[in-house]
């Protein structure tokens, strides 16, 4: 019960620092998210909506990171495991319960593809500034992967650029 109190503050929070950020014109560069091992960031302006983890209908032969499609706000999305995406190898499945810090963080209708990606946890909203040091993607990385960014505790965020990510074959070719 205490999670998801401290998680409607968290999600509140982040709502009303979006608003100020929108109305003060200074918006924050990154929504910053946890997958799986791993810590990504996703542009504020390629980003859609953040939504609770909901029930998902599973669609026959697709590939396994892409869990199916869901209704949210009246709307039908694909919804894709970004962890089991990137890795390219399924994730542990997990229960209801063990979803409560799960959201759905939907790509922004302007990249028009009705998606949105499962990640495990939210972590806030970072700017340049939050980081200590920077490097460009290597040059085996996939395209829709940005610059990875450490931080001030030593952890590496790795960007994400959603609309490469939205326009890869890869991505939107769901059949197994």
């Amino acid at each position: 019960m205490a999670n998801r109190q401290a998680l409607k503050e968290l999600q509140t929070r982040l709502a009303e620092q979006l608003q100020i950020a929108k109305t003060q014109g200074v918006a924050p560069s990154w929504l910053a998210v946890e997958a799986g091992e791993n810590k990504y960031l996703f542009s504020l302006d390629q980003s859609g909506e953040i939504f609770p983890w909901t029930g998902v209908q599973p669609v026959s032969y697709t590939h396994a990171w892409f869990l199916g499609v869901a209704s949210m706000r009246g709307g039908l999305y694909g919804v894709v495991d970004l962890a089991g995406f990137v890795t390219g190898q399924a994730s542990v499945s997990k229960n209801e319960l063990a979803r409560t810090d799960s959201r759905l963080v939907s790509l922004n209708s302007a990249l028009e593809v009705n998606c949105a990606l499962l990640i495990d946890k939210l972590a806030g909203l970072r700017k340049q500034n939050d980081f200590v040091d920077f490097s460009a993607p290597e040059p085996d990385a996939p395209d829709f992967f940005g610059n990875q960014y450490v931080d001030g505790q030593g952890a590496s965020w790795q960007e994400i650029n959603l609309q490469r990510l939205a326009q890869q074959l890869e991505f939107l070719a769901i059949a197994a």
